[in-house]
């Protein structure tokens, strides 16, 4: 009984292993490269840094949004596929929500940062570069 659903499960997720393989080479890739360039002091403001692109062209700063986002919608389904596939799956998925503009993002930004294991990840990659650790306002806890 399971080596016939293995067979014809094998059948239909041949691309699978293809698919495995680009997700961990772009995580290799990609998550690094964006890592480093996260501005040190990003998650210490209460809002939202102001962007250097707020007072370009109207068109250049739509294009900008435009592929901006579609790379952060692509990192964020490729972080989730890593979940269950070789790759750094949260890291992937962090670094495709702050590419991405919905309301609130920031807010959830900090707040994903703020866990250890994702800022111990992000810190690492970003000492291996050569670049300081980044800085997280730390919430105040209600009393």
């Amino acid at each position: 009984m399971t080596m016939e659903w293995l067979q014809r499960a094998g059948k239909d997720l041949w691309w699978l292993a293809p698919l495995s393989l680009l997700t961990f080479l772009v995580s290799l890739l990609l998550v690094p490269f964006l890592v480093v360039r996260i501005p040190r002091d990003y998650f210490t403001h209460h809002e939202r840094p102001s962007t250097l692109w707020k007072h370009r062209h109207p068109l250049v700063r739509f294009l900008f949004l435009a592929i901006k986002n579609l790379v952060g919608i692509f990192l964020i389904l490729i972080g989730i596929a890593m979940l269950v596939l070789p790759g750094q799956g949260l890291l992937t998925i962090f670094l495709g929500i702050i590419l991405v503009d919905i309301r609130g993002k920031y807010r959830l930004e900090r707040w994903l940062v703020g866990k250890r294991p994702v800022l111990r990840s992000i810190n690492w990659l970003r000492r291996r570069a050569g670049h300081p650790a980044l800085r997280v306002k730390r919430a105040k806890k209600k009393t």
